[in-house]
């Protein structure tokens, strides 16, 4: 095995998770997952590059298409150990009955190491077991996968019990659920299966591990850039005399409301180019609260601060929040007239924040002179919304694995939802202290030093991106 780039073969039947495991391991969704058997006649190789350098490679290889017979004539093989390979694919290279045990073992040749996958839904056959002899009799580091959903369960001690034959390491993993972490998990568990190759594999795993740090880092720079430029938007325009004044507040609100909804589809691809989901962009699943428009009601009422969190935020803080208006309505007009909401205490404006619906500051608007401007943004809670859809995005596509492609099937009952769904109203006080002085400075750079104030954002979003990785096991 090259002791600058390591190689592992993946060996395996079709419709049983080879694909899929070869797909997640190498962090590439570009790699065919079908269940028609014959699919992969030639053996394909996928790199895994980290800053333009390749450290581990990956190859897809044909199932075998004559393992008793290619058994037969290992075991009555007189040869070198050493050239058994060689040997056998030099005497049927030319035999198509055997295409697909030679391009299988071609790999091994340059001295690849081995990854056996199998479906453990499934009984133990005597073919598998004639598979798994001629990969030991190869002699190269190999490792055993067993690719099992976690409820099907009742082979799994047949499987155990013949690798243990066969194999110098076994590992269970289901390769559409897996997360980064127990990606990891595999290639240390990898060390196990050759001393050499212990060397390489810690340069291997400490690269994936500095890179995840890396692109964590990305993601807060990712979610700043849309925090500052949607919640700092702002825009003026002339009013003439006489002007519809109503069509042109209704006509800022729609621009702006179209402006932050495409900065947020931005920011949800820039996260998923970060991870390598490239290929396959399935929708969201419909029972996710993501689905829903940012402005919409239910992301409004299930999504960011509690009612009273937001009274107690304004104040203690004095910041400048427009909750009031929707704590008045009983929450009705969430997402319509709080995104923008007039400059308000909060804890005034719970008794009395209707009587902002028809003044000048109409959704953040203000007409000066004639002229007619909208934002920067009054209402903090459009800054927990926002921190919560990037937040559970980015959950969810940490531990989307590589070879799933699509979602189960799931219905949800909107009366068994937890009254908030995101992670932002269980912050202690700390935390939200540092969003509010955020918040203050976007509105007021010049007042409040946004620098600092950036920075102290910046390192709670890498606490808490952290806390998320530790939370679904991606560390």
């Amino acid at each position: 095995m090259s002791q600058s780039v390591p190689e592992f073969a993946v060996v395996g039947h079709p419709n049983e998770g080879k694909s899929s495991v070869l797909s997640t391991l190498a962090e590439d969704d570009s790699v065919r997952v079908s269940p028609m058997p014959g699919e992969t006649r030639e053996c394909q190789t996928f790199p895994v590059t980290i800053d333009g350098k390749e450290i581990i490679r990956f190859t897809d290889t044909p199932g075998f298409q004559n393992p008793r017979k290619t058994l037969q004539w290992m075991q009555e093989y007189s040869g070198r150990d050493e050239d058994l390979i060689r040997d056998f694919i030099v005497a049927h290279k030319d035999d198509p009955a055997f295409h697909d045990d030679c391009h299988l073992l071609q790999p091994l040749l340059r001295g690849a190491g081995i990854i056996f996958v199998v479906d453990g839904s499934r009984p133990l056959r005597n073919m598998d077991k004639a598979e798994m002899e001629i990969l030991r009799l190869t002699g190269c580091p190999r490792m055993a996968i067993i690719n099992c959903k976690d409820e099907e369960t009742a082979w799994l001690p047949k499987w155990q019990a013949e690798f243990r034959k066969h194999f110098n390491s076994i590992r269970i993993f289901n390769s559409c659920r897996a997360t980064y972490g127990e990606r990891i998990a595999l290639l240390e568990s990898l060390k196990g299966i050759d001393q050499d190759l212990q060397p390489v594999l810690d340069r291997v795993v400490a690269a994936f591990r500095a890179d995840w740090q890396q692109r964590s880092q990305r993601v807060t720079e990712i979610l700043l850039d849309l925090f500052a430029t949607g919640l700092g938007y702002s825009k003026t325009i002339p009013l003439k005399v006489g002007g519809d004044e109503t069509r042109i507040r209704t006509r800022l609100h729609k621009e702006y409301e179209e402006s932050i909804s495409t900065r947020e589809k931005k920011c949800r691809q820039q996260m998923r180019s970060l991870y390598k989901h490239n290929i396959f962009n399935y929708d969201l699943p419909p029972q996710s609260i993501l689905v829903e428009d940012l402005f919409s009601e239910k992301s409004w009422e299930f999504l960011g601060l509690s009612r009273s969190q937001l009274v107690v935020a304004g104040g203690l803080s004095g910041a400048a929040i427009g909750a009031g208006i929707d704590v008045a309505a009983a929450g009705l007009t969430f997402g319509v007239f709080s995104a923008l909401g007039g400059m308000v205490g909060a804890a005034g404006t719970a008794l009395k924040g209707r009587e902002f619906l028809g003044g000048t500051r109409l959704l953040g608007m203000r007409l000066d002179e004639q002229r007619l401007t909208v934002g920067p943004v009054k209402n903090i809670q459009l800054l927990y919304i926002l921190l919560d859809r990037q937040l559970l995005f980015y959950s969810h596509i940490i531990n989307w694995a590589h070879g799933r492609r699509d979602y189960e099937g799931q219905t949800v009952n909107d009366s068994n939802l937890p009254a908030r769904l995101g992670y932002t109203s269980d912050w202690n006080r700390e935390k939200r202290k540092v969003c509010e002085h955020y918040f203050q400075s976007v509105q007021n750079p010049e007042e409040h030093n946004f620098t600092a104030a950036e920075d102290e954002m910046s390192a709670l979003l890498a606490d808490v991106l952290q806390e998320i990785s530790v939370e679904n096991r991606t560390l």
